[in-house]
């Protein structure tokens, strides 16, 4: 683990999800500004693991958590901090607080809070704890009663951040309440363990999202109360959907890995995620070198950002096309594979890399990719699609009768010769090149959208092209 010292870097930003689930679309978005600030300053961008709620923290979302931030390319420096690991050093620092008169114990029952709680909705106001043993002396407690551990928040006058993206913002300190610090069983809370382990890290800069403002406030009176450094605050304004409403399932609020098996690339959905709510000037192509060059949090917008998920799609199909086709092939290989049902012959990856290049241009995702390369693979007679049959109907029949006559007396099997003998028979026949090359093109794949027929014609070769037309000539 990192903890401060002379040495230490001068930026040092961290992560610190909470293992309760996958690692979502915010979750990622946010680890990114910290990966990416701590990069552009010379820093470090370490990982924290907040497991302390044991019943719903499990290793399935830790472990998925770790392989989106790897699929990302988010590596942090050191090894990841658990933060359950920690409990006594978090309360060595609550036993600190009450020797120095900071904090305090409580012994309110768990029915004195209940009926704390009923008054304070009859009387409509905030429910806050009424400080009732914040300054009775512990001996008044029964012998052996339980009790937590509750900060001394200040009563007057008022409490100040100043946040780098929200800027200066002040609440009333009588807002604040003597939240706990330990549970009555010695456990510490998240609002102390998380003051104590961004200390213990040495970490400078909090960037998180900003449903924890609120928590900054509170934060605050532990980091006084024991004379610590302040970090500086970043407040990043959530994500929303398309309609403005609270990011959701419905709008695309998924795990990181779903991305994956939906067919994005990684660095498309870190260029999307980074234009969420920050940008420089009108650039919305940045890779992770110019992206480190550039971020600042003054990039930082105030405002929530909108996930659409058309963009990403847009963004996702000019990184397929940027990508090496044979990084593409092999992302693409288990996705054929498992909708074949069959592994793929040495012979049918050649043949897949050597259609790439013309399945990439119309690709938004691997998911399309891999779709679009299924006619290479199926086995005759190929199924049509609705579309499909109704273009070999009538006029299409004929054509592709004619043009199959046409390909049998080809001597040269290759794109461009195959192109210019179909271009010479839709010229015969008084028709325009794509009355020939729609009917042939659902003939060799059963479907009206493909590469282009001329390609797909030598890449199937003489063969199976010829047999696959052989199959849909009239009787």
């Amino acid at each position: 683990m990192m903890v401060a010292s002379a040495a230490s870097p001068a930026v040092v930003t961290r992560f610190a999800p909470s293992p309760t689930g996958f690692l979502h679309i915010g979750g990622a978005r946010t680890a990114l500004f910290n990966y990416l600030f701590a990069k552009a300053n010379g820093g470090a961008f370490t990982l924290r693991i907040e497991d302390t709620d044991q019943k719903r923290s499990t290793e399935e979302a830790i472990d998925a958590i770790l392989s989106g931030m790897r699929w990302l390319g988010l590596d942090w420096d050191g090894d990841e901090v658990y933060q359950s690991a920690r409990a006594q050093r978090h309360a060595e620092v609550a036993q600190a607080l009450l020797e120095s008169g900071a904090a305090y114990r409580c012994y309110a029952s768990a029915e004195e809070l209940a009926e704390m709680r009923e008054q304070a909705r009859a009387e409509k106001r905030p429910i806050r704890y009424d400080g009732r043993w914040r300054d009775r002396d512990p001996s008044e407690a029964p012998a052996g009663a339980p009790f937590t551990v509750r900060i001394k928040a200040p009563r007057s006058g008022e409490t100040t951040i100043d946040d780098a993206v929200q800027g200066r913002v002040t609440v009333p300190n009588q807002e604040l309440d003597d939240f706990i610090l330990l549970r009555s069983d010695g456990t510490p809370t998240y609002m102390l363990a998380v003051v104590v382990d961004d200390h213990d890290m040495g970490v400078t800069h909090v960037i998180r999202g900003d449903d924890h403002l609120n928590n900054a406030f509170r934060q605050k009176v532990i980091i006084e109360a024991m004379d610590w450094a302040l970090p500086t605050w970043a407040h990043i304004p959530l994500i929303h959907g398309q309609d403005g409403a609270k990011l959701s399932k419905r709008h695309g609020a998924l795990g990181v890995e779903a991305y994956r098996d939906m067919g994005f690339l990684p660095e498309a959905l870190e260029n999307y995620l980074l234009r969420l709510g920050w940008g420089h000037g009108d650039e919305d192509i940045l890779d992770r070198t110019r992206a480190t060059d550039l971020f600042s949090l003054k990039g930082i917008g105030r405002n929530p950002a909108r996930f659409d998920m058309k963009k990403l799609e847009n963004l996702n199909g000019h990184y397929i096309r940027a990508a090496d086709d044979s990084r593409l092939a092999g992302v693409a290989v288990p996705m054929v594979e498992t909708e074949l049902g069959r592994s793929l012959t040495a012979g049918e990856r050649e043949l897949l890399l050597r259609t790439i290049p013309e399945l990439k241009p119309r690709a938004k995702t691997i998911n399309e990719l891999a779709d679009g390369a299924m006619f290479l693979f199926r086995t005759r007679p190929l199924a049509m699609d609705e579309k499909a049959s109704a273009l070999l109907e009538k006029d299409g029949g004929d054509l592709i009768g004619k043009a199959h006559a046409v390909l049998t007396e080809a001597s040269e099997w290759e794109a461009t010769a195959l192109g210019a003998r179909l271009k010479e028979l839709a010229e015969r026949e008084g028709v325009g090149l794509g009355k020939v090359a729609q009917p042939l093109r659902a003939a060799l794949t059963g479907r009206t959208v493909s590469p282009g027929v001329f390609e797909m014609l030598e890449l199937l070769g003489r063969e199976e092209s010829l047999a696959r037309i052989n199959d849909r000539l009239p009787a």
